[in-house]
């Protein structure tokens, strides 16, 4: 399966546009994120949530130096937040490491299947929890937790956290 083709609508410093809030809309495309790279992605349900944010992006900011010794060449978190969220989410978790995609459509998270209904907690649509290896375009290889559903009333963690992904990774090398 070779990753959705989508726009995402990102947000890029520009300084100079001075001022409080110096930054500007930057189109970027799977392509760009994916052509020619080893990508480790993982998709959480929204920033600022305990798990994603105690857990989950830190784990893989922390083991980064050992995702690149792999190969990996960048490692992008994805969530269907907009561009300002995930940017001040960023600041707050101190993120240096892992790229911070705005799925603020859930375009992406739609054309992978994996768009799940959770306004059981006033969150609407939102990306399921999963990671991904992709090589040059092309997945080659998931992790999607248990229980993938609308409405679920569990936060499965348990395949797509940044441990599981290093142990294939190195059983691949």
């Amino acid at each position: 399966m070779h990753v959705p083709a989508v726009t995402f609508k990102t947000r890029v410093r520009n300084e100079a546009l001075g001022g409080p809030n110096p930054f500007e809309w930057k189109d970027l495309t799977s392509a760009e994120i994916f052509a020619g790279k080893k990508v480790v992605l993982f998709a959480l349900p929204g920033a600022f949530t305990p798990t994603c944010s105690t857990t989950h992006l830190p784990r893989y900011e922390q083991l980064y130096d050992q995702f690149k010794a792999l190969g990996v060449d960048s490692i992008v978190c994805l969530s269907v937040n907009d561009a300002f969220v995930m940017y001040q989410w960023g600041l707050a978790q101190k993120a240096t490491n892992v790229f911070l995609l705005p799925d603020g459509n859930g375009e992406f998270s739609r054309k992978m299947g994996m768009l799940v209904d959770k306004s059981n907690l006033g969150f609407g649509m939102r990306t399921w929890r999963y990671s991904m290896y992709v090589n040059n375009g092309e997945v080659v290889k998931t992790f999607v937790e248990p229980d993938f559903s609308d409405n679920c009333p569990t936060d499965p963690f348990t395949v797509s956290d940044a441990d599981t992904m290093l142990t294939w990774l190195k059983s691949q090398a």
